[in-house]
């Protein structure tokens, strides 16, 4: 824990180009809370928990992430309309004006890093023109002890200034908010925008380029749990999908919830110092874990709540994207250090939401890469204006915007990671049966452990073969039976009730699939083109 003497010590940030600002360093969680309410920034809910409101932004903005092409970045990066260019001229000119617009403010410093491996530690210093902002920090990154804070030695520098606005005709941006990363200066430079999960994915796409690139190591947007017996699970996912949710299980430790490395020693390591969840109808019985760490020291995002801090988790009239973050002590079931060893479980979550993929199934190595490269979910009605029917979204390795390479590297560094760790992958459906949204229900999440858990202590593996049947749409080996899972939830078409719109929906999204994967070919090999749906 960070003692009170270190919010003492002065440091000065000349070599940044912010001067004559009033600099909070290494304020603790009570101070940050205590000095986001005093100035109106913040409420107190009834948990305990700060409640603040982002503004404009009440989630990310990919088209208003840049990286800055250089030496570095030029032949390596993916560019395109994730991975959008920005010229070091323009960085610096940038840079220069935020830098300004901080100097003479009240500004909050922190160090910190990311990466729970020692091996792969890499020191932060964060910036941040809110408290709030520090504060989001401190849950997220790792926390130094005190004498890792002596002798500390920034490497990468976090530079976040929400009331900054940039002049897109001048600045070269698109609009007024931008998070852009430069890894020639090691600096993630953010304005006009409040959203605090700019701050953590701008560090977290940057060990997505240096890890592979420099340290041999697959970084991976899941969460990752380990059992009583060493080995670890990894849950893949898009936002909404259950990462968090599935991987806070009561009977396994918690090694993380978003950002992990696999390292050729075939460990798993956190990024991360904290949890981000979704909190979009959280209750109690369903999440336990998740609602009990909402109490002081956890930020809640843009929620509601009334006069006396009783939150709302249901009321979206903010935004859908209503969100938690917490030190991930506040979980009881954890692993110390966040470190895995022997995965043996792949999971990749999918809410389909038009209600025709099983709710579980095991992949071969072609459709595990054929799969992750997809990183297929769906939107629902709606979540986003114009959204009336269910869409399918595809978003490769199941995060597209935080992965500066060409998704293929990363499907080449998992399917030998797969190899040489004998790896099982499932493909799990964490979204509707009975019928698309609007007509079936969401899979019930007991329904959902139960599978993961049959998967994970090898019953799914132990009945006999005919125990599996081939999906003639998707060809995929579903189970036919499941402990603890009632036989007719395990077959979509079956809980249709309806053959003809069941097959139709499936080929219709299966052709979603095959279009989306066009732009992928011409980098598959064989095998992966053969893990595509058969039909559609």
């Amino acid at each position: 824990m960070v003692n009170k003497n270190q919010t003492k010590k002065n440091i000065s940030l000349d070599n940044y180009g912010i001067h004559n600002a009033k600099v909070n360093y290494q304020l603790t969680a009570e101070q940050l809370q205590n000095d986001t309410i005093s100035k109106g920034q913040g409420k107190l809910a009834s948990s305990g928990a700060l409640a603040i409101n982002t503004g404009e932004f009440t989630g990310r903005s990919p088209m208003d992430r840049f990286i800055v092409k250089d030496d570095i970045t030029n032949d390596k990066i993916w560019w395109g309309d994730i991975n959008i260019p920005f010229s070091p001229e323009k960085f610096d000119k940038l840079y220069s004006k935020v830098t300004a617009y901080l100097s003479d403010k009240e500004i909050y410093v922190r160090d910190c890093y990311a990466c729970a491996d020692d091996n792969y530690k890499l020191n932060i210093r964060v910036i941040n023109e809110y408290s709030w902002s520090n504060m989001f920090s401190y849950n997220m990154f790792l926390r130094p002890s005190n004498s890792e804070l002596e002798n500390f030695k920034k490497e990468w520098l976090v530079v976040n200034a929400p009331g900054f606005k940039a002049d897109p005709e001048i600045d070269g941006t698109r609009q007024h908010n931008f998070a852009i990363l430069n890894f020639t200066k090691k600096i993630a430079l953010i304005g006009g925008t409040g959203y605090t999960g700019e701050i953590k994915k701008g560090i977290f796409s940057a060990l997505n380029f240096i890890l592979p690139v420099f340290k041999n190591t697959m970084p991976m947007h899941c969460s990752a749990n380990v059992g009583k017996d060493g080995e670890t699970a990894i849950f893949f996912g898009l936002s909404g999908t259950g990462k968090t949710t599935l991987s806070a299980d009561p009977d396994r430790k918690l090694i993380g919830d978003d950002e992990h490395g696999w390292t050729s020693e075939n460990t798993v390591f956190n990024f991360e110092g904290g949890c981000y969840a979704k909190v979009i109808n959280l209750s109690e019985q369903n999440e336990p874990d998740i609602f009990k760490a909402i109490k002081a020291g956890a930020i809640l995002e843009n929620i509601v709540m009334d006069k006396d801090g009783t939150v709302d988790f249901d009321d979206i009239s903010i935004t859908q994207n209503t969100r938690v973050s917490y030190p991930i002590n506040h979980i009881e079931n954890i692993q110390v250090p966040s470190i895995g060893k022997n995965p043996k479980n792949i999971f990749f979550l999918t809410a389909d939401a038009f209600g025709v993929l099983p709710p579980i199934s095991k992949l071969t190595p072609g459709q595990a890469a054929y799969h992750f490269i997809s990183g297929y979910t769906a939107k629902v009605a709606g979540t986003e204006a114009g959204v009336d029917e269910p869409l399918p979204s595809f978003s490769a390795c199941f995060g597209a915007p935080f992965m500066p390479l060409h998704p293929t590297k990363y499907a080449e560094m998992l399917s030998k990671k797969m190899q040489e760790a004998g790896v099982t992958v499932w493909l799990v459906n964490t979204g509707w049966t009975g019928g698309p949204f609007g007509v079936g229900t969401r899979m019930k999440l007991k329904y959902t452990r139960a599978m993961i858990t049959a998967a994970i202590d090898g019953s799914l593996e132990k009945v006999n073969a005919d125990n599996y049947h081939i999906h003639s749409v998707f060809g995929l080996q579903q189970p036919r039976t499941c402990p603890n899972v009632p036989t007719d939830v395990l077959s979509p078409r079956a809980t249709w009730r309806n053959d003809k719109g069941y097959y139709e929906t499936a080929h219709k999204l299966a052709a979603s699939f095959k279009e989306n994967f066009k732009k992928f070919e011409s980098f598959a090999n064989e095998e992966i083109m053969a893990g595509a749906p058969p039909l559609g």
